[in-house]
This record gives structure tokens, sequence and C-alpha cells, in this order.
């Protein structure tokens, strides 16, 4: 990847003749089976694009109420686009409640925020979220005069858990934002995919937001090796985390709430202070909120880093591995 980057032909991106951005792009469009993408430093900015280029001032957009883009973004869409959020329902399996959606729509009358997007994200919290889900929840935003965005941060692991090409992921949708840093190890970088029209305004809303870049083809390169070599490898991140998951079942006082493609919840009965500081010691850094822990594997994790950290954590909860 970095012989890529060293070696990768660049330009003025914000001129639009940067190739090697130019080729990753066209890569992406054409992946995800859209017709155009535009790529942006960070998945925030993003689905901030997405947002603005869908949605005037006043619009509202609805989203799970546990989503990355409602919870964890910072109020972009509130803040800088004065789009309102209206956050849905979650059920435990990451499927929004499409019955509660619906009930949320406002009415066309002048005392509501006017509903103009639905949003979803595959993975939610690494689950799966079905093909047929999708399916409905666009159904019903088409239905109801809604246009869709997917927050596909981690869309190459639901395309590997489910085996089927990134396009059949993305077709419900008509915009989709996806990470080339999670999982696929690129330094940096996400891309927003979608119609010709959807892109040429995001493109406009990346530049007001400080995300264009001049010679960016360095850090697209390192996006265009990561989707042409560590794509196909994230199910080894898959079945690190299930290895994880089993070992951590085996510990005293820790109980595995979920494993779900490359991610890995737990929940610590015991001194969590103590445990991180001890893990920290045998060079293990644990970052555990309220007794509650998110694991996550890619490809800088093998096996064997795997079976060390439940081999320390034993030691610190005093069991075996």
């Amino acid at each position: 990847m970095l012989h890529a980057m060293a070696d990768a032909a660049v330009g003025d991106d914000v001129l639009g003749d940067d190739p090697t951005v130019a080729a990753l792009e066209a890569k992406l469009f054409d992946l995800l089976g859209k017709e155009a993408a535009v790529f942006v430093p960070s998945g925030t900015q993003s689905n901030l694009c997405a947002l603005l280029a869908h949605c005037q001032r006043g619009d509202e957009y609805l989203a799970g109420e546990n989503a990355h883009m409602y919870r964890f973004e910072a109020g972009g869409g509130a803040v800088l686009g004065s789009i309102q959020p209206q956050p849905v329902r979650v059920h435990d399996d990451g499927r929004l409640d499409l019955d509660h959606a619906s009930s949320v729509i406002k009415p066309a009358d002048h005392h509501f925020a006017d509903t103009r997007l639905l949003c979803l994200e595959n993975t939610h919290d690494g689950m799966v979220v079905p093909l047929d889900h999708q399916r409905d929840a666009a159904d019903l935003a088409q239905s109801r005069g809604l246009s869709t965005h997917l927050d596909g941060a981690r869309l190459w692991n639901a395309t590997v858990a489910l085996g089927v090409p990134p396009a059949v992921v993305a077709e419900p949708f008509d915009s989709v934002s996806v990470c080339l840093s999670k999982g696929l190890g690129a330094p940096i970088g996400s891309v927003l995919v979608g119609s010709s029209a959807l892109i040429d305004r995001a493109r406009k809303w990346r530049k007001m937001l400080g995300g264009g870049m001049r010679q960016s083809g360095v850090l697209a390169a390192a996006g265009l090796y990561a989707i042409e070599h560590n794509l196909e490898r994230l199910s080894q991140d898959h079945a690190n985390a299930a290895h994880l998951a089993a070992g951590l079942a085996n510990l005293p006082g820790v109980a595995v709430v979920r494993q779900a493609t490359n991610m890995v919840f737990a929940h610590f009965d015991v001194d969590c202070d103590g445990i991180a500081e001890a893990a920290k010691g045998n060079d293990v850094s644990l970052l555990i909120n309220d007794r509650r822990c998110r694991m996550v594997t890619h490809l800088d994790v093998s096996t064997e880093d795997v079976t060390t950290v439940v081999e320390v954590l034993a030691d610190c909860v005093g069991g075996r591995a």
C-alpha cells in the first residue's frame, strides 16, 4: 500500500484532474452499481455531504436511534444543515422498526418539518441487516416520497458475510457511503456514491465543509489498493472475532453480549479499572465504559494476537484461557 501511495499519479482534485482519485471514484461507483462517486476524508463527512445533498434547511431525516450518523457525528446535519433528525426504534437484530418509521414521517402540514430522507446502516453494531429488510425499508420510503441513504461504513463486512457482490447491498439506496479505513486498512478516506446529480451537489458541499483536497491521489491510491487486495480477506476478521468471543465466554466475570462479523461486545462484571490497567501492562489496551467493551478485529490483528488477548485477560480476571 505504501508503494502504491508513493507511486501514485496526482493532480488537483479540487479541479477534478487528479487521475488516481478519478480512478478510485470510478472503481467505487462501478462496484456499487451507481452513476458517480466523490472521495472524502472521513465517513462523518461522507454522511454529512449526503444529508446536505438530499435535504434542504428545515427538512428532516430518519435514522436509527443508535445509528452512527445520528448519535456519533456531532449533530452535523442539525448544526451545519439545519436538518432535523428523527430517531427511529431499532430491533435487537439491527433492523429498523419500520412501523415506527412510518408513524413518525411527518404529514404535509406547515406545523412540521418536511421528512425527506430515510437512513439505514449496514452493518449495524456488527450485525448484518438482511437484504429483504433493506428492500422493505426502501419500499416504505418510496411509497412516502422519501429518498434513501445507506451508511455503509462497514458494507464490505456485510457483503462478505452475505456472500453477495457489494452492488447487491447498495442497490435499494439513492446514496451509499463506504469507508476505506475500517477493515480494509487504508489510512484515511470514505467514498459517497449515488446519482450524478446528487454527487454533483455533494461535491460542492465537500468543498464548503473543507474536504476539498489537492494532490489527494496519494490517499486515493491507498484506497484503491485496499479495495483490490483486502476485501475478500475480511472473512478472516470474522473468524478471528468468533475465536475471540469463544475465548472470552470461558472467563469468569466476563459475558459475551454479542459477536457479529468483526465485532465482539463484552460485559465485565469485575474490577474494570484493575483489568484495564493490568492488561495495559501486558501490551493489551482496553477501553471499558460502564463495564462494557467493544472489540473489533481487522487486518492488523492475527489469530495469534486474539489468543494472546484472551490469555492476558484470563490472567487479569483470574481465570484460564
